[in-house]
């Protein structure tokens, strides 16, 4: 067994991540994402999902971004994908 290094659990399901070079263990995925997540520059949530990197900072949406003064990025797509996606929606 392995003992978490967030909090502190002694558990014979804990897992290893390996990050940098650098070895963590963990009993589970919120310990992990608490741990490693990185921050959203912006509102401070964790970032758990693929978000957005801009200028070497990271944010969770392209709304934090633009808020954060980027700009040309979207978490979504309009135009043709669009069009096709409401085709499908109604369906």
């Amino acid at each position: 067994m392995a003992q978490c290094e967030v909090c502190g659990n002694d558990y014979y399901l804990s897992f290893e991540v390996v990050t940098a070079g650098n070895r963590h263990v963990f009993d589970c995925f919120e310990c992990a994402i608490h741990k490693l997540a990185p921050v959203c520059a912006h509102c401070g949530c964790r970032i758990i999902g693929h978000g957005i990197e801009a200028k070497e900072t990271f944010f969770c949406c392209a709304n934090c971004a633009r808020q954060s003064g980027v700009s040309g990025v979207a978490d979504h797509i309009w135009g043709k994908e669009k069009e096709t996606a409401e085709k499908y929606a109604e369906q």
